[in-house]
């Protein structure tokens, strides 16, 4: 990342926060508006966003489509998702980084050194509500789709990319002359052959319960705004669309599923949801039949992404990562007829 992508969020920024103090009134600013207060908070391929006092610039994976950015951009700025999502600032018109760049209020994230007080009941019940939502009252563009399987499917291409040759999980033996890929690569690639090829964005899914999604739900999407003693909002609008909301769960119960959440914490969490009348699983009962092909495609897209990473850096699994293959190994020894 450049200093001069850097530079040009900054301003987006500054611009944003100048809407509601002038710069002598602005901490960030130290009172001179000399940009001091300038804080990259986030630095990927996918979206950089940079703050300046009580706003962030982001600027958006080159690969965004601008229709389908538009039509997000709309929905976090309409009434009925207020109190649900953070809505955005203006922002100047143009795009300084060739890209969508949005301004949005700051928020306080969730603290990741606490896992006590993560606010699980908060997210079910933030979730119920986005969920409930008519998909006919937000916008006359139709919405784009939630992509969940196409995020399977781009996690296992990374995955055979960081392969030092394609993955065949089903292949009985190796290639005569060529390196197999990492060990820990298979479970990932079993596991993701034992789920339906539409779950790999193979093919078109089945008719399923449509809402308002997310798409990328985990509690780094969560703020509290205003700051100080504000209510929590969900943010980012890079997947949301429409699709079946039980991929919007499938994260959380991905997690519990591998040992990563605690059962109080899931309990927790679908309680909340269940008590705000989310439509993704039953109001009472089993609600493993809704969630458990997305829960076992999130596990193979997280650890997909994981072993890709961790493959760039040269380095062995950690413990995390360990416990993500063994869910993957899990998901592999379901026999067919019970996956």
């Amino acid at each position: 990342m450049t200093a001069d992508v850097v530079s040009a969020l900054a301003l987006v920024a500054r611009r944003a926060a100048h809407l509601s103090v002038t710069p002598s009134s602005c901490p960030a600013c130290g009172g001179d508006g000399d940009g001091d207060g300038d804080v990259v908070l986030a630095e990927r391929a996918d979206g950089v966003v940079v703050r300046h006092g009580d706003a962030v610039a982001k600027a958006h994976a080159d690969t965004t489509d601008p229709a389908d950015h538009r039509a997000r951009l709309a929905v976090a700025s309409h009434p009925l998702l207020a109190g649900i999502l953070l809505p955005p600032l203006p922002t100047a018109a143009g795009e300084p980084l060739g890209r969508p760049v949005t301004s949005w209020p700051y928020g306080t994230p969730v603290d990741p050194a606490d896992p006590d007080a993560a606010p699980w009941e908060e997210t079910g019940t933030l979730l119920a509500r986005l969920h409930s939502v008519p998909l006919d009252a937000l916008s006359r563009t139709p919405l784009p789709a939630m992509r969940g399987p196409a995020k399977v499917a781009r996690a296992l291409a990374r995955l055979r990319a960081a392969s030092p040759r394609p993955a065949r999980p089903l292949a009985a033996r190796p290639v005569p002359g060529r390196p197999a890929p990492p060990a820990e690569h298979a479970p990932v690639h079993r596991a993701a052959a034992t789920l339906p090829p539409w779950a790999r964005g193979e093919a078109p899914p089945p008719p399923a319960p449509r809402a308002l999604c997310h798409g990328d739900l985990h509690l780094g999407q969560l703020v509290r705004y205003p700051v100080s003693g504000g209510a929590w909002s969900l943010i980012d609008i890079d997947d949301l669309g429409a699709g079946d909301p039980a991929w919007d769960l499938a994260r959380p119960a991905a997690w519990y599923a591998a040992g990563l959440l605690p059962p109080s914490a899931w309990e927790r969490f679908l309680g909340a949801y269940r008590a705000a009348r989310g439509p993704a699983v039953p109001a009472h009962g089993d609600p493993w039949p809704r969630l458990d092909v997305a829960a076992r495609a999130l596990t193979v897209q997280t650890t997909a992404l994981a072993l890709a990473k961790r493959a760039a850096e040269h380095r062995e699994p950690d413990d995390v990562e360990r416990l993500m293959i063994d869910a993957c190994a899990r998901i592999a020894a379901i026999p067919a007829e019970l996956g």
